[in-house]
């Protein structure tokens, strides 16, 4: 098949959150036609009513190298990615570099923030250790009970919601179809590969369909076991201060169970609780108190703050808490889902990844450990005796 004729085949994207826009949107810079199914709106999808840290530093686990190094190539991805949006959408993205400041309070928290920084001078990541004095020095809105911390210039973050925005105006603006309130109901399946989707009454003929429908990706009837993803929903708080002119921090600040960040429309993003309650999306008092608690402790300014809002987003989760990306057992099904908590900092390179695997067949290095495939079962061995 020549590349100017699989370049104009039919794309459908099962989902219309950051993944699915920015995957869709870089499908339609290759040549695809490319229509985008979201069960309710762009804009309560979980990336909507997430924070928009690009933090791979201060979110590195002990034994999360992969994870790590993926997060890492993404952010490196992140000015392209925007200069790309700004050309087809028109809207300037800004990306926050002002970096990101880890604090503790007392010699338990000491302890945690030395074996922190410890692992990141391993991994030669740029990590600053900083004395009470040095941290309220760089942030003089801090408690003054803070007695220690340690600085990550190279986290960043960015504005979520102008970026879903500008996706939802880039994939129309390059001829691109978005269709809102729009749950798909199941898939036809035949010949070891999806012939089409079906939402409603109307049903889609696809020459490939990417599944990035986050924690619903496993509630589409007609995919066969083997390429049903092991995700789940993990309910995830956040409150939404209006900073005022006294109260604006220069940096985002992570203190023990509660991040702070401040927004460039002058909301100071207050969270995120993570908690297993299934499908429920009520805003509940008692996570909401202990985020408010501890951000208190950590910055006493936020007292007389307006509360803007209390928002509640499902992440997806998978079995293993990384990402599943990659084609799918059935010959046209590419995953984009499990990206839990890591949404808006790996959709540039889900997005590019995934439109290079359809467009040419090529897999990144970088995504290789995150393919559906690990989740397979163990072949059987027959056998077994001495």
């Amino acid at each position: 098949m020549s590349n100017e004729k699989k370049h104009m085949q039919d794309t459908v994207l099962i989902g219309g959150g950051v993944i699915g826009l920015a995957t869709g949107w870089q499908l339609l810079r290759r040549g695809f036609r490319v229509t985008i199914l979201e069960r309710e709106s762009a804009e309560t999808s979980a990336g909507w009513f997430a924070a928009g840290m690009l933090a791979p530093h201060a979110e590195a686990g002990f034994e999360e190298f992969g994870a790590l190094q993926l997060g890492l190539k993404s952010l490196e991805m992140y000015p392209e990615f925007l200069g790309q949006l700004r050309e087809d959408s028109g809207h300037d993205v800004r990306l926050d570099r002002r970096g990101a400041m880890m604090i503790g309070f007392g010699r338990d928290d000491e302890e945690r923030l030395q074996r922190l920084y410890d692992f990141r001078r391993q991994l030669d990541l740029h990590v600053e250790w900083l004395t009470a004095s040095e941290a309220i020095d760089r942030e003089p809105l801090l408690s003054p009970k803070v007695t220690c911390a340690i600085w990550l210039p190279g986290d960043s973050q960015v504005n979520n919601r102008l970026l879903i925005r500008a996706l939802v105006v880039a994939v129309r603006a390059r001829g691109g179809t978005l269709l809102e309130n729009t749950p798909v109901t199941s898939v036809v399946v035949g010949g070891g590969r999806v012939s089409s989707v079906v939402t409603g009454d109307k049903r889609l003929d696809a020459s490939n369909v990417v599944l990035a429908a986050g924690c619903w990706s496993n509630q589409i009837e007609g995919l066969p076991d083997s390429d049903q993803p092991p995700v789940r929903p993990v309910k995830g708080q956040i409150v939404s201060l209006l900073m005022d002119k006294h109260s604006v921090p220069q940096h985002v600040i992570r203190a023990p169970d509660v991040y702070l960040l401040p927004k460039d429309d002058g909301r100071m993003l207050v969270g995120a609780t993570q908690e297993e309650m299934g499908f429920d999306t009520t805003p509940t008092a008692g996570p909401v108190m202990r985020l408010l608690q501890r951000a208190w402790e950590a910055m006493p300014c936020i007292y007389d703050l307006p509360i803007e809002s209390i928002d509640v987003g499902l992440r997806p989760g998978s079995r293993d808490h990384n990402p599943i990306i990659g084609r799918g057992n059935l010959e046209n099904l590419y995953h984009a889902s499990g990206h839990h908590r890591g949404g808006i900092l790996l959709a540039p390179v889900t997005a590019f990844g995934i439109a290079e695997m359809v467009a040419g067949g090529t897999v990144p290095v970088e995504l290789e450990p995150f393919s559906p495939s690990r989740f397979a079962p163990a072949p059987h061995v027959a056998g077994g005796g001495r």
